[in-house]
């Protein structure tokens, strides 16, 4: 089995900052693309920032410049660093990982159980 577990999540103000980490554990073999996602009260589920084995970055155009995503593939984890953080952040954040198991030669993807990350004065 593979999980992926979230932290850092919380009540933060306007204009401060998070870290979210997001850690893969299990019978893993390889761990190809990680990333981060939103999804808000009412909306859908949101691409926030994705990052390659080989460190290549994607953002969402709402956190460029704002929100760094980065990996240490030794300790299987993904962390977003989000700062200056605006109300509209608000949402649930999820880690999302394709990870080869043990075993497997299929690529599948994962999901983390999600986190609440709150903006709010």
């Amino acid at each position: 089995q593979v999980q992926l577990v979230e932290s850092g999540g919380g009540l933060v103000q306007p204009g401060g900052s998070l870290r979210l980490s997001c850690a893969a554990s299990g019978n893993i073999f390889n761990i190809y693309d990680m990333g981060w996602y939103r999804q808000a009260p009412g909306k859908q589920r949101e691409l926030v920032a994705t990052i390659t084995s080989g460190d290549s970055t994607n953002y969402a155009d709402s956190v460029k410049g704002r929100f760094t995503i980065s990996r240490d593939n030794a300790k299987n984890t993904v962390y977003v660093q989000m700062n200056s953080l605006k109300p509209e952040d608000t949402a649930v954040y999820y880690c999302n990982a394709k990870i080869e198991r043990v075993g497997s030669r299929l690529i599948n993807a994962y999901w983390g159980q999600g986190t609440q990350v709150t903006v709010s004065s």
